[in-house]
């Protein structure tokens, strides 16, 4: 099985570490077997990295030219559209549809960067006072860059960290997570036919203990990119800290939907919905913390947990699915044990709470919607990410204590307030310790604007100009245009 990307070539892995099935969650099905690298397959993706970037001409490539090969990737992805989104759905358990609009994001993302590729060179004239200097700021790519997505959108978070490396002049090794490498190996195929040379672009697979450990800690790499969570995060950051590698990571959150009263009540309603049950909860950015001012409080959980039980499960693929599965049997059961453990602290279910009825749905990985009341911040499903379709509700008395019970979190991602009260929406925004902060509105992003949290919820940012400021080193060139003798020492002088 030829899975791996390596120096220009796909090839099969030079270890034996065997292969792993890929799993369709909606059914348990095999969709294929894809062999798995080992650390000497590693070293290899590496090495012909740091190849590419110390003797290829990615790097001294002209940033027009850059640019055009991300364009003609954005090119390919708008061909291959429906491929794309198929994979992505039967990879994940999304719906196509949901797949789509991450493909038709990713192809934005390309297309972004290869625009500030172009436009921002990142230099800069300093004035130091003396018109016998010239001196200048200017960036250059980190080097060689290890790559690491998560499983829950995994075309759609290598593009995050892909697009901004490749448009800096950076080579790279990348993997998916071991669950849903599928539409990275066709993304692969897709970087080789835009035109990026060998070397530049080399894809591993297998396990984060295994592969993602390896990517980290080889001496060769220059910078590591992580996204997933806090533990494994932190695991990283350690493994590069003796090679003092430059670390940006991801790490989720934990994320305050506030809803004041004079807010639009259908609409906040339909948008906590989404905002909790998107991608079966599997977001990062899920809105799994509902924080309702209490004259509303009662008819909001009424009406949530009423609406939360109509949402129709079943196969991405199929037109009126709503909610697909997650994403394997051991999420689902990790899921389950904080379901129970909501209970047990007790917070008061009032929708979902286990797996559905449905036969048809029975082989699958599937769990109902789930809406816990009563509930409060020292509750664990409250404090630590689920990460599942689980959304808890809190209540709160007046604006400082909705702020206080917002920010009431380790972490720091993102957040909402729902209001119609313009300065108090603004107040609130200014007020919320979290990367982005949305109004009256949930989930949004635009390749434009940072993404990033607080807190525990990572370093750096991906997207934005500081996204690619990410993969760039800044060198500071100072010339002295007129060299002369500084006569510093006392010995110095010219004998005659």
């Amino acid at each position: 099985m030829r899975d791996l990307y390596i120096d220009g070539s796909w090839t099969d892995a030079t270890t034996s570490t065997g292969g792993r099935t890929v799993e369709n969650p909606y059914d348990g099905s095999v969709l294929r077997s894809v062999s798995e690298a080992g650390p000497a397959d590693v070293d290899a993706a590496v090495d012909a990295a740091r190849r590419a970037f110390d003797t290829g001409p990615w790097r001294t490539t002209s940033a027009a030219e850059r640019a055009g090969v991300l364009r003609r990737l954005a090119d390919l992805l708008v061909r291959d559209r429906e491929d794309l989104a198929r994979v992505e759905s039967v990879d994940t358990g999304k719906t196509v549809v949901e797949g789509g609009i991450d493909v038709d994001d990713i192809t934005a993302v390309f297309r972004y960067y290869a625009s500030l590729a172009e436009t921002d060179s990142g230099g800069r004239a300093v004035d130091t006072g003396d018109p016998g200097v010239v001196s200048r700021v200017v960036t250059e790519p980190v080097g060689v860059c290890s790559l690491i997505a998560p499983w829950n959108y995994p075309l759609l978070q290598m593009s995050w960290k892909l697009a901004p490396a490749l448009a800096a002049g950076n080579t790279v090794v990348i993997k998916p997570s071991e669950l849903t490498p599928l539409s990275t190996v066709r993304l692969t195929e897709l970087l080789a036919e835009a035109g990026v040379p060998a070397g530049v672009v080399n894809l591993v697979l297998g396990a984060g203990a295994v592969v993602g450990a390896e990517m980290v800690r080889h001496p060769k790499v220059d910078l590591v990119s992580f996204t997933g969570g806090l533990a494994t995060g932190r695991e990283i950051m350690a493994a590069a800290a003796p090679g003092v590698k430059r670390v940006a990571l991801e790490l989720g959150g934990k994320n305050p939907n506030v809803v004041f009263a004079d807010a639009d009540f259908d609409t906040a309603v339909d948008y906590a919905l989404a905002a909790a049950f998107f991608h079966s909860g599997q977001v990062c950015s899920a809105g799994s913390r509902l924080i309702v001012e209490d004259s509303v409080h009662d008819a909001f959980v009424a009406e949530l947990a009423r609406r939360a039980e109509k949402i129709r499960l079943g196969n991405g693929a199929e037109a009126d699915t709503e909610c697909g599965p997650l994403v394997s049997a051991e999420h689902r059961a990790k899921v389950e044990r904080h379901i129970a453990l909501a209970r047990e602290e007790g917070a008061r279910l009032v929708a979902g709470g286990g797996r559905p009825d449905d036969p048809a749905l029975a082989d699958g990985y599937f769990l109902r919607p789930t809406v816990f009341a009563d509930c409060t911040s020292e509750m664990t499903a409250v404090r630590e990410e689920v990460f599942g379709p689980v959304v808890t509700v809190e209540r709160f008395h007046d604006e400082h204590e909705a702020i206080a019970l917002a920010n009431d979190t380790e972490y720091g991602l993102a957040g909402a307030v729902w209001t119609g009260d313009a300065s108090r929406a603004q107040r609130v925004a200014g007020a919320l310790r979290h990367g982005t902060v949305w109004i009256n509105d949930f989930h949004p992003y635009v390749p434009q604007a940072e993404w990033g949290g607080f807190g525990k919820s990572g370093i750096g940012r991906e997207l934005g100009p500081s996204g690619l400021d990410e993969y760039r080193e800044v060198k500071h060139i100072y010339q002295n245009i007129n060299p002369a003798p500084m006569r510093w020492f006392s010995g110095a002088e010219k004998e005659d």
